[in-house]
């Protein structure tokens, strides 16, 4: 695999916007900024929302210039606007918006946010598949819908959509956007009840979820660190994937979700915490849909690195 020239930079922060779980008594600890609890909390009763979607801020610093792109968008129309309202970010001084795939647990806040703040002229990447509809069909016949974004309405709101489905850099050099992970891992065989809409209409199976993608940074002397939204081409896909495209064997920190929640999952958990301890993942911070399970089982197997989510938390690493 041909490595991209991702340029090493001081410093990276993540700071998650939205993600399943919020709790604003929990404890900071180094490297890791808990949202501070204003004075006047139960007075206003503003506070940060959880909900079952994911946005994260990546912040790249190198020589006293901060840079910011946001990763995802969650999934209600108006959580993503509230918590960056709640956290002091105006998302007019972003430089791009990244989607991690197709789901509308992913993209579904932007609405809100050009409701709130207007047209966004920056750039949006995204994997040319996801505009696929899909949905997920149950055993039972069940089955739930997941819409994407829509293309026309991202360019109506003034962003410059941008598909590919290779790796990109973006923020001067500074930050990698994976596109399409190559899926080497044999126990990482994708979502075996979705389905995507195909060109006649009809449905047909989608297991392996190719728009997936993540983003990958190089903090100088510390290594990458990698944010992922569902790692629907599986989270030591993913890991292995920015190592081979970056040329760096160290991983800093992994920030996401690992999408091993439910019984079609539970029997990847153990390599893939094995793989991820092997691989010696410095801080891990598994979100959204990696299920509590599997959350446990990286507290207990990799206490070291184990960080709690918490929408507003900000992760921080840096160049010794």
């Amino acid at each position: 695999m041909e490595t991209a020239p991702l340029r090493a930079v001081d410093a990276v922060e993540v700071t998650i916007v939205l993600d399943t779980y919020v709790d604003v008594l929990i404890a900071g600890e180094e490297g890791v900024r808990r949202w501070p609890m204003p004075p006047d909390f139960f007075l206003k009763r503003e506070y940060l929302l959880a909900e079952h979607g994911y946005a994260a801020l990546v912040t790249v610093e190198e020589a006293a210039t901060r840079s910011t792109i946001l990763y995802d968008g969650g999934l209600s129309p108006d959580g993503l606007a509230h918590n960056l309202s709640i956290l002091d970010v105006d998302p007019t001084g972003l430089r791009a918006i990244v989607i991690s795939h197709s789901h509308g647990d992913h993209s579904g806040g932007l609405e809100g946010l050009f409701r709130r703040y207007g047209r966004l002229a920056m750039p949006l990447v995204i994997h040319p598949e996801a505009w696929r509809e899909r949905r997920v069909v149950f055993p039972t016949g069940a089955e739930v819908l997941l819409p994407p974004p829509s293309k026309a309405d991202l360019e109506s709101e003034g962003l410059d959509v941008v598909e590919e489905r290779g790796p990109t850099l973006m923020l001067d050099g500074r930050l990698l956007v994976s596109g399409q992970v190559d899926r080497v891992t044999p126990f990482e065989t994708g979502f075996p009840i979705h389905q995507a809409r195909a060109a006649d209409g009809s449905w047909e199976p989608d297991p392996h979820i190719l728009d997936d993608q993540n983003v990958v940074v190089h903090v100088r002397g510390t290594g990458l660190v990698v944010v992922s939204g569902c790692s629907h081409a599986g989270g030591v896909n993913v890991l292995r994937n920015a190592i081979a495209r970056t040329g760096v064997d160290r991983v800093a920190g992994f920030v996401g979700g690992i999408h091993l929640t439910g019984g079609l999952f539970e029997d990847r958990t153990e390599p893939t915490v094995s793989a991820f301890r092997d691989l010696g993942v410095g801080r891990i911070v598994p979100g959204h849909c990696t299920g509590w399970a599997a959350t446990h089982a990286f507290a207990r197997e990799m206490p070291e690195a184990f960080v709690q989510p918490s929408v507003g938390t900000v992760l921080r690493w840096e160049a010794p």
